[in-house]
């Protein structure tokens, strides 16, 4: 998938959170060439959508995307509050092993919260008007 093709795609896409946030993902991983969560791990085990958590001070969620020791995911819909959903994987971080990367996302918007030392915590970005180029895409300056 190329970045124009992502970019067509969800700009029209109007499907709630729960029709659309897989696909989302799976689109991301194409787009990036990065594995798929079946395919790399078929338990689901280390990598899977919808991980079954524990919430910190008592309940259960469900994380949308999670991979071991690399990030918890949680979507929300079109221009919902990702602070709210921030909040919502903070009470899940535990449980999901204290992973380094916390991402929220709307299929637009998206922020990367980090537990690095030393470096930034919130990263935001949306997604980008055509035309943009994979390379651009990937490069370290972008997001700018």
């Amino acid at each position: 998938m190329t970045p124009q093709q992502f970019i067509t795609k969800w700009q029209r896409v109007q499907l709630s959170e729960r029709s659309a946030s897989q696909q989302h993902f799976l689109d991301l991983c194409e787009l990036l060439e990065q594995p798929k969560p079946a395919a790399t791990d078929p338990d689901g085990t280390e990598y899977t959508f919808e991980r079954g958590v524990s919430k910190t001070g008592g309940g259960d969620g469900w994380a949308d995307v999670w991979k071991r020791h690399h990030f918890g995911w949680e979507y929300k819909g079109t221009h919902k509050d990702l602070a709210a959903a921030y909040q919502q994987l903070l009470l899940y971080r535990e449980d999901l092993g204290n992973p380094p990367l916390l991402v929220v996302c709307d299929m637009d918007r998206f922020e990367v919260h980090t537990n690095f030392t030393d470096t930034w915590r919130t990263k935001e970005w949306q997604t980008p008007t055509l035309p943009i180029d994979r390379e651009a895409l990937l490069s370290p300056a972008w997001p700018n």
